[in-house]
């Protein structure tokens, strides 16, 4: 069965083809770099990791892009407020780009520690300012934008005469202007609560601008993904991610901004959104007490949580719920998923000793196609809609099948050494290659080497001379070397 891919812009699933096959680009929206990332940017880049490594090993040529958003993101949607990043900038007494460059390096360091691969690609915003004032100079020209006071702003009810500007979100336009005031400022130079700005004229106290057409000023919050995406993937482009807080917004004005440009397409063939996250069941806040950083999940405990949560844990915690629905993360959630985590792990082990003991013998062939049925079970479900919970239930399942064959050489026999090694291949790759779990080590270095010179010293006390001589060889094989010193064992590393 082929690949299948639920597009947010026909609320359809459907066969997954690239635009230029074989290779796929796919684009996510990344982080606004002003702050600590939380539990929830974590299912975005988790979600679309885990599709860029199953498109990878179906035989996909993959560019991935992540971008980084260092300036233009305001306040509010309305396009007011501060800066998020000169804000956070002005509080610490920093440069903006400070700011951005500590956040930044944080957010990789916890997306690799989540086992999620680096993008390809991973362009800041602040870097590409002449492809966005490109990019408006198009729209302007192709008449979906206007100038007003230095700012550039989209001009949403002429844009409505040729395309429909909330089709993505499928939003009316009572509901775009749900919730809007008209005394915001800055509002009167719109022609439109609905328009949304391309380029703003940067006050006396903005910190971050550039010259352009207009004056001096910053693009707006949208348009650096349009122009970004297209700079790196091309006009039309196979896959766009992101939450599914981004789609109004942020993703209905980057089809409306790339229709409205000279590259006259939706930007993306395929729109996939991740649900959110609660904790508890209530939506994450400051304010209620159960907002997580991913550094206060880690360490533990943190936000109405008993306890710290391992990077593998949390990511296998995210994978048992399908990427399109909500997930609620509470200590009986992420204990369970601890517990399923383990025991993949101990799977991988397990697939060892079966491959030591495996017949040479093809075996019996029902049995053989019975356990080939089994390991093929994971990729059918991956295949449907990217569905990881159905997939890690037939690898559980699988692994059942596996235990039953190491406890019965009978059964070992009639499977066959044949189809054991292509089952076990398949468990393997589906859990390490395509869903990124690592074995995740719970021994403690230091406890492990007291415990071992305790013994150390205790054969040592008794003159059993032949179990020192093994348990400082072993140590030594390390890297480690014992002292015997008058104040007792102590041990240091081998400069060897």
């Amino acid at each position: 069965m082929p690949l299948s891919l639920y597009n947010t812009l026909t609320r359809a699933k459907a066969p997954f083809q690239p635009v230029r096959p074989p290779v796929v680009g796919v684009y996510l929206c990344g982080p606004t770099v002003y702050s600590e990332a939380h539990l929830g940017n974590a299912r975005g880049p988790v979600v679309f990791d885990v599709l860029t490594r199953y498109l990878r090993h179906l035989g996909h040529p993959v560019r991935y892009v992540r971008n980084i958003t260092d300036v233009g993101h305001l306040e509010s949607d309305a396009d007011t407020g501060e800066d998020k990043l000169e804000k956070a900038a002005r509080a610490q007494r920093l440069e903006p780009m400070q700011v951005a460059q500590h956040y930044a390096n944080r957010y990789r360091a916890h997306m690799a520690q989540l086992g999620c691969l680096p993008p390809d690609i991973e362009p800041q915003a602040s870097g590409h300012i002449t492809e966005q004032i490109g990019m408006i100079e198009e729209i302007v020209q192709n008449g979906f934008a206007y100038e007003a006071n230095g700012s550039v702003y989209f001009d949403v009810p002429r844009y409505d005469e040729h395309h429909r500007y909330g089709r993505l979100s499928n939003r009316s336009v009572a509901d775009q202007l749900a919730g809007t005031r008209e005394a915001l400022a800055g509002q009167d130079e719109k022609r439109s609560p609905q328009d949304f700005a391309l380029w703003k004229r940067a006050a006396p106290e903005h910190i971050m601008r550039w010259p352009s057409p207009w004056g001096e000023g910053f693009p707006g919050w949208h348009l650096e993904c349009s122009a970004m995406s297209r700079k790196y993937l091309g006009a039309e482009f196979d896959i766009h991610g992101g939450g599914l807080d981004l789609m109004f917004p942020h993703h209905e004005c980057e089809i409306a901004q790339s229709q409205g440009s000279h590259s006259h397409t939706d930007e993306a063939r395929v729109w996939m959104h991740n649900n959110m996250i609660t904790v508890n069941g209530a939506k994450m806040s400051k304010s209620v007490g159960n907002f997580i950083t991913l550094t206060d999940l880690f360490a533990g405990p943190a936000g109405g949580l008993s306890q710290a949560y391992s990077p593998m844990v949390v990511r296998f915690f995210l994978l048992q719920a399908h990427y399109r629905s909500p997930v609620d993360a509470s200590d009986d959630a992420l204990q369970a998923a601890r517990k399923g985590y383990r025991k993949l792990m101990n799977g991988l082990r397990l697939l060892d000793k079966l491959a030591a003991g495996a017949p040479a013998a093809p075996g019996r062939p029902e049995a053989a196609a019975e356990l080939r049925a089994l390991a093929a079970k994971p990729a059918e479900f991956l295949d449907d809609d990217l569905n990881t919970p159905r997939a890690l239930a037939a690898l559980f399942d699988l692994l059942k099948r596996f235990n039953t064959l190491a406890a019965a050489p009978a059964a070992l026999a009639e499977a066959g050494g044949e189809a054991l090694g292509a089952a076990a291949a398949a468990y393997r790759t589906v859990v390490t290659d395509v869903l990124g779990l690592r074995d995740e080590p719970r021994a403690n270095a230091e406890e492990l080497l007291a415990l071992a010179l305790s013994f150390y010293a205790e054969a040592k006390a008794d003159k059993a001379y032949a179990k020192v001589d093994v348990i400082r060889a072993a140590l030594k094989d390390q890297g480690i070397v014992i002292k015997d010193t008058k104040a007792g064992v102590e041990w240091a590393y081998s400069e060897e």
